[in-house]
């Protein structure tokens, strides 16, 4: 179903400028904007994708991922298609992509409201925008978030990161939670692999924490791409300079969409990643698509112990007591 757009501006010649993201974009009368879901029709910009949901589940939250954001509990996950990147490794290019590609937009159709009752009814602690990326449909997040709020239940985006400073100032009075993708620390990668720059993504993540929003990063390993120590290093410095609280997800590449002619990472370069996080003060850096291995868990910064231990996206243990460590007391930063 179609909404008039947020965050537009009229110009002359009945274009207008959509100010959701930082592209930007010029549009003009009968044409859509690069994510393909919003629409210049006699000079008002319309959202096509309000109420109209492609996919929808009841997740772990670490599935998104979250690490320290109520860890353990339910997230009701939600999204519609449309992208404002064009990631050539995307893993939901399905969704992402079909308007881009098709020229289509489907959906199931959904009021907020229902979407509440249905992450009440799954007794849902959070309700995520994620899969594509919410920053398309954030009419509809919008919406959502205002009534989830009412109910008690937090609001989480997993996002590219390239929300305008307009559009992140509307919903961060809603957004409890972030997990924002830094997908790499060149701006020719984000101009040659995904369409975008890095530096907006960079200027978010700084207004993120600014406004007391919860910020986890996720950085996506690709083999000769940008999985250089130096650019890990470059990653890692920044998120350190932004709070060395800020947990830091460095996931495993595995061949996927226009990227099929590459390997998966290499196991020991996650490892030396996560070292080189640790080596620049982060406290909690984790492996990302590696069902079993130690860099999934959380451990006191302080005494070093296991605090909460994880396999894949199932929580196996937890060692806190009133979001502390049980043996030295230190305190685990988060949302608990």
């Amino acid at each position: 179903m179609t909404r008039e757009a947020m965050l537009f501006e009229p110009l002359a010649d009945g274009q207008v400028r959509c100010l959701l993201c930082a592209h930007r974009c010029l549009i003009k009368e009968g044409r859509r904007g690069i994510c393909g879901v919003r629409e210049n029709c006699d000079g008002v910009l319309y959202s096509l994708v309000y109420g109209a949901v492609i996919a929808e589940n009841i997740d772990p939250i670490e599935k998104k991922p979250f690490f320290h954001l109520h860890p353990g509990s339910r997230s009701y996950s939600l999204a519609t298609v449309g992208c404002n990147f064009r990631c050539r490794f995307c893993q939901n290019h399905e969704i992402s992509q079909l308007p881009r590609e098709a020229g289509t937009v489907p959906g199931k159709n959904a009021t907020p409201a229902e979407i509440v009752a249905r992450a009440v009814d799954a007794d849902a602690r959070t309700i995520a925008y994620t899969y594509t990326e919410p920053t398309v449909f954030f009419e509809f997040a919008y919406d959502i978030s205002r009534l989830a709020r009412e109910r008690g239940i937090k609001n989480v985006f997993v996002t590219n990161g390239y929300l305008s400073e307009e559009a992140l100032a509307t919903i961060s009075p809603y957004l409890d939670g972030a997990n924002v993708d830094l997908k790499s620390f060149r701006d020719d990668f984000y101009r040659q692999q995904c369409g975008a720059r890095l530096q907006p993504v960079l200027d978010t993540l700084v207004r993120m924490k600014t406004a007391g929003i919860w910020v986890e990063v996720t950085t996506l390993l690709i083999p000769g791409l940008n999985d250089s120590e130096e650019e890990i290093d470059q990653i890692a410095a920044f998120l350190a300079g932004l709070g060395k609280e800020t947990p830091w997800h460095i996931s495993r590449f595995h061949p996927r969409y226009q990227m099929n002619d590459l390997p998966a990472t290499p196991r020991e370069r996650l490892q030396k990643a996560r070292e080189i996080g640790r080596a620049q003060g982060l406290k909690y850096v984790y492996s990302g698509n590696v069902p079993g291995d130690e860099g999934e868990n959380t451990f006191c910064p302080g005494c070093g112990r296991l605090l909460i231990g994880r396999y894949g996206f199932c929580v196996e243990s937890m060692m806190l007591r009133n979001a502390a460590c049980m043996h030295c007391r230190t305190p685990l930063d988060g949302v608990f």
